[in-house]
């Protein structure tokens, strides 16, 4: 697949609003633009298979599954990853969990582009600051929000653009000179990294009483031959009884 100068500049303003950080301006918030299954599925849309591009963005998403970022850090970048590791796959034509083979190593890379926005970000608050000592709220108002985002489009768009433009072929070129073995290991590995993201999920979900609604939904899943949808709905039904019974009636005991 041949991604397109405009294709992958609308593949950088994806990424863009899913490092934002200013849920204003999305439609889902920023944490829901930097979910690869979210992010995958634009980006899916924007090449011209939606579809497909919400598989390998679930794909990808497994593996951040438990990902917060806590004090303004963070480990790894879900919406880089989830961007860019879907259009490079799309365009390789690869399978799901090569993608997010691809993806991970993406992903820790995206982690420059955090660090880099929030020590620039410091430089506007201290002019706000000497603004604030002015009185000088229109321009306390211009530094808080005009230099911060044209500064995140520069370090976001720019950097994905090209490597969506330019990487596609590289990527395509790479995997076909994996074909066979290495490729099987990749998607191995692959399939291996979601059990990471859900051991992270389990190990959040140790409260009393939570592991057991885990268990029989997984249970509900294996032997009872319903599709995931049908055990989705199930689970919303279950939480909304136990939130209306059992947490109200705690709350108000």
């Amino acid at each position: 697949m041949e991604i397109s100068i405009l294709q992958a500049i609308l593949i950088g303003f994806v990424y863009y609003l899913g490092i934002n950080g200013t849920p204003w301006i999305t439609l889902v918030g920023t944490h829901g633009w930097m979910r690869p299954i979210w992010n995958g599925m634009i980006v899916g849309l924007i090449l011209g298979d939606p579809v497909q591009g919400t598989i390998i963005g679930a794909a990808i998403n497994l593996p951040y599954l438990a990902f917060i970022s806590a004090g303004g850090t963070v480990a790894m970048d879900p919406a880089l990853a989830g961007t860019l590791g879907t259009a490079l796959a799309m365009a390789a034509n690869v399978d799901p969990m090569v993608a997010t083979t691809l993806a991970v190593p993406i992903g820790l890379l995206g982690t420059i582009i955090w660090v880099l926005h929030m020590t620039v970000d410091i430089t506007f608050v201290h002019m706000a600051d000497k603004a604030a000592e002015e009185g000088n709220i229109d321009r306390i108002n211009f530094l808080h929000i005009v230099p911060p985002q044209i500064f995140l489009i520069l370090i976001t768009v720019v950097p994905v653009a090209l490597a969506s433009y330019f990487g596609a072929d590289a990527v395509k070129g790479i995997i076909d000179a994996l074909g066979g073995k290495p490729l099987a290991v990749l998607s191995a590995i692959g399939g291996i990294l979601p059990a990471l993201g859900i051991a992270m999920n389990l190990r959040a979900m140790n409260g009393k009483g939570t592991l057991v609604f885990f268990f029989f939904g997984f249970l509900l899943t294996v032997y009872s031959g319903l599709p995931i949808l049908a055990v989705s709905l199930f689970a919303m039904v279950i939480a909304y009884v136990f939130t209306e019974l059992y947490l109200k009636e705690g709350r108000n005991a």
